[in-house]
C-alpha cells in the first residue's frame, strides 16, 4: 500500500512538473533600431505622435476632438504623415487627414482619377443651372403622370 501510495505522489509530481520551457523569439534578419519615438496624449482629447526607425520609417499623427460634447457634431479629427522607400527603392511620401468627411491622402505615387468626360460635366452644369422644385410639387407630377399612364391601360 506504501509503494502505491510512493507511486500516486510520483505520478502527481510528474504531472505538476513544467511541460514547457519558455525560448526567448528567434528573429529572423536585421534588428531594426527606433531613433526617435514621442507620444503625448491629453485629457481634452488631443494627441499627437512621431516616430523614424533606422530603415527610414517615419511617421507623425496630430488629432483632436472636433465639437466636443455637441451631440451628432462630435468628431474625432487626425491629421498627419508617413514615408518610407518601397522594396523597388522609391521613396514614398504619404500626408492624410481623417475627419468627419472620411480619410483623404495625398501622395505623388498614388493614382489619380481620369478627367470627367465633357459630355458629363455639360449635364452636371446643366443640372446645377435648372431652378429646384420643392418636392410636394415632383410628388404630384409623379402622381399625375402615374394616373393618366393608369387610365390609358
Amino acid at each position: 500500500m506504501k509503494s502505491f501510495g510512493a507511486l500516486l505522489v510520483l505520478v502527481a509530481m510528474a504531472s505538476a512538473a513544467p511541460q514547457f520551457q519558455y525560448q526567448q523569439p528567434q528573429y529572423q534578419g536585421q534588428q531594426i533600431p527606433i531613433l526617435r519615438q514621442t507620444q503625448e496624449v491629453n485629457f481634452d482629447g488631443t494627441y499627437q505622435y512621431s516616430y523614424e526607425t533606422g530603415n527610414g520609417i517615419a511617421a507623425q499623427e496630430q488629432g483632436y476632438l472636433k465639437n466636443a460634447g455637441v451631440k451628432d457634431a462630435e468628431a474625432q479629427v487626425a491629421q498627419g504623415s508617413y514615408s518610407y522607400t518601397s522594396p523597388e527603392g522609391i521613396p514614398i511620401a504619404v500626408s492624410y487627414i481623417a475627419d468627419e468627411n472620411g480619410f483623404r491622402a495625398e501622395g505623388a505615387h498614388l493614382p489619380t482619377p481620369p478627367p470627367i468626360p465633357e459630355a458629363i460635366a455639360r449635364a452636371l452644369q446643366y443640372i446645377q443651372s435648372r431652378p429646384q422644385q420643392p418636392l410636394s410639387e415632383v410628388r404630384s407630377q409623379r402622381n399625375a403622370l402615374y394616373r393618366s399612364r393608369q387610365r390609358t391601360l
